[in-house]
């Protein structure tokens, strides 16, 4: 079978149910371990002792495992044969995108409606939330300490635009939203607001007793499916594409090359959490966690610091993160000579100022894969006049001294509630990232 024939459009319905299932971070990794679990990974705790020739669990030795902390997940796979100083080939990613998230003290309302205090999380695009059935999904943090993934998939809130009626200049003047006023989501209707209803709510939801739950991580989410879009139905419409797109090719990637013996490299998938909000937390890609799971690695395995080093030297991360797609209406925002399209192949994103880590040898690796995966690709850079985003690429560079490149899909709407990308790329970024993988 030829790597450009591995993944097809069976890949992107698989990402559709991918993008459903996964409304909160917490739910993305905990699909992805199920994912990898099938492929014959095993999960390994960061408390115990990480010894090659454990039994069990714990044994980090050869085959596939992971580790999961929070919304975060790293996995590798160990071939027959790798040494001590094997270099990784990494792809990173990232599991969160910018919505809505609820307050510590979630009970509100005002002239006979209840609603709930909501944070702006990351850089969303606010008009997106507006007049959208939204349910409500995170993980609960019960009274022993162990937590739940919860998941209100149906119309349960909903952030209702002011009537053009009582803003005539919108039109002319364009919609302007306060964050603290404008976008508190309305569930129903209250004379008075009632402390705990929404937790109360959750718990008698999920079969919990009452104040059981005694801390929580939630968020709002679209319960409008992902869907074919178009008359060919060649663009697909979604939630979190930007980065769950990037999470599932590197999920479907890891667990095909996991099969396939004498690797040169050791694969990695790492996907972080908080990237919308730059990353400084134990899940995120600023924090120490990649860099510990891949150290503990090699010291299983009966290496060196000097193994270490040899192996970061060595190592390549691709930074797959969601990018631009020329669009039809703006063109003059972007690059004159730089017109990433939908269903033309991954992107090489580019930043001479580091806000993208690539460089000319990375481009040389980016290159080589997509030759052997038979996948064309296309390059991205910013408009000299437009600012210029940034993705887990410099840090991942800077913190661990690997030689990392970004890449990924070009889409339109990103941080919207619903974004919008080519039926054909998320197929060809899994094939791309399997040639990667396999060096």
């Amino acid at each position: 079978m030829s790597h450009a024939s591995r993944f097809d459009r069976g890949h992107t319905d698989d990402l559709m149910s991918f993008l459903a299932a996964s409304p909160s971070p917490y739910h993305a990794v905990a699909n992805a371990a199920e994912r990898l679990e099938k492929a014959g990974f095993k999960q390994v705790a960061e408390t115990d002792a990480w010894d090659a020739e454990t039994s069990g669990a714990s044994a980090v030795g050869t085959g596939g495992k992971y580790v999961l902390r929070g919304g975060a997940i790293v996995a590798w796979y160990v071939p027959e044969g790798a040494e001590a100083h094997t270099p990784f080939r990494i792809v990173g990613a990232h599991t969160d995108s910018p919505n809505l998230r609820v307050k510590p003290l979630p009970d509100t309302g005002a002239h006979g409606w209840r609603q709930v205090a909501v944070e702006i999380y990351g850089g969303p695009l606010l008009n997106s939330w507006l007049d959208r059935d939204l349910g409500l999904s995170g993980r609960l943090v019960l009274r022993d300490g162990s937590t739940r993934l919860v998941s209100v998939d149906r119309p349960l809130l909903r952030v209702p635009q002011l009537a053009i009626h009582l803003d005539r200049n919108i039109s002319a003047e364009g919609l302007k939203l306060d964050k603290q006023r404008h976008l508190q989501p309305i569930w129903g209707l209250a004379d008075h607001v009632r402390e705990g209803d929404l937790i109360a709510f959750l718990e008698e939801e999920n079969g919990l007793a009452a104040g059981e739950v005694t801390g929580w991580d939630l968020m709002v989410h679209s319960v409008e499916p992902p869907a074919y879009l178009g008359r060919d139905e060649e663009l697909v419409a979604g939630p979190r594409m930007d980065n769950l797109l990037s999470v599932h090719a590197g999920i479907a990637a890891l667990a095909a090359v996991s099969a396939t013996p004498d690797l040169p490299y050791i694969p990695v998938l790492a996907a972080f959490d908080h990237e919308e909000n730059g990353s400084q937390s134990d899940t995120g890609a600023d924090g120490p966690l990649l860099g510990s799971v891949l150290e503990r690695s090699v010291f299983a395995r009966g290496g060196s610091y000097e193994d270490r080093a040899r192996a970061f030297a060595g190592t390549v991360c691709l930074s797959s993160d969601t990018g631009h797609a020329v669009h039809p209406n703006y063109a003059e925002r972007h690059d004159p000579t730089h017109h990433p399209r939908v269903n033309g192949g991954p992107i090489l994103k580019v930043n001479v100022n580091n806000r993208y880590a690539t460089d000319g040898s990375g481009r040389a690796v980016w290159a080589a894969a997509c030759e052997k995966a038979g996948v064309p690709f296309q390059s991205f850079v910013s408009n000299n006049s437009m600012p210029c985003g940034t993705t887990i690429g410099p840090i991942t560079a800077a913190r661990h001294g690997i030689k990392t490149v970004d890449i990924g899909v070009a889409i339109l709407s990103m941080h919207s509630a619903r974004e919008l990308c080519g039926a054909d790329d998320p197929h060809l970024l899994a094939n791309a990232l399997v040639a990667f993988l396999e060096g």
